[in-house]
């Protein structure tokens, strides 16, 4: 908004006709106006605010360079594992592991990753475990511009949800909310004739220190 000074008006003469009643209306109706307008204003902000941290997802499949705009991810391969050899433990489970090995670069500057999520057909999320130390995953990679980064993500899920699942991976939440940060959104290429056939040849242990 630009702010303009008014020039003071001279004093009205003696019996001349004033004009303050019509200005009067003129500004009252001016007033209403911007109040009208600041309560739209208020009511478009918060339903903006509703969407305010949305991200935005770009979408690419197994083996494409999904360009997110800060960085650009790759998903080379889907492994399962019936259980995982992680530094001096074996770790077993009554599900599965599913190991999703990526690259990643940046565009302009250093990133890491962000933790990764496993989104299914019909909608739910799962979060990479927490069984594995983050710092053997694709999250502790510094991904730099123009240089390619290799890592993966674990997740321990049911085999129910492999058929149609996609991989989320955008960068790490920060305390300040940043609107429409980028995340790349990356199908498995896991049919269901796929998924029982990754399901039926699960490796009986898969080593982290292979990456």
């Amino acid at each position: 908004m630009t702010a303009t000074a008014r020039r003071p008006e001279a004093p009205e003469a003696p019996g001349r006709r004033s004009g303050r009643r019509g200005g009067s209306r003129l500004l009252n109706a001016a007033v209403g106006l911007v109040l009208l307008g600041a309560a739209i204003g208020l009511q478009s902000l918060d339903l903006s605010h509703n969407e305010y941290s949305a991200p935005l997802t770009y979408l690419g499949g197994k083996g494409e360079n999904v360009d997110a705009t800060r960085f650009v991810v790759r998903l080379n391969s889907v492994t399962a594992a019936k259980s995982i050899r992680h530094l001096s433990d074996t770790l077993k489970t009554d599900r599965l592991f599913l190991v999703v090995d990526v690259s990643a670069k940046s565009k302009l500057k250093p990133y890491k990753l962000g933790p990764a999520v496993l989104l299914t057909a019909d909608g739910k999320k799962f979060s990479a475990t927490d069984r594995i130390d983050s710092s053997a995953t694709a999250s502790a990679k510094w991904v730099q511009p123009d240089i390619w980064a290799g890592g993966s993500y674990f997740f321990e899920v049911p085999a129910s949800v492999l058929a149609g699942a996609r991989l989320v991976v955008g960068l790490p939440p920060t305390a300040l909310v940043e609107p429409y940060q980028p995340e790349a959104e990356i199908d498995l290429a896991l049919d269901e004739a796929a998924a029982r056939k990754l399901v039926g040849s699960a490796q009986d242990v898969y080593s982290t220190a292979e990456k």
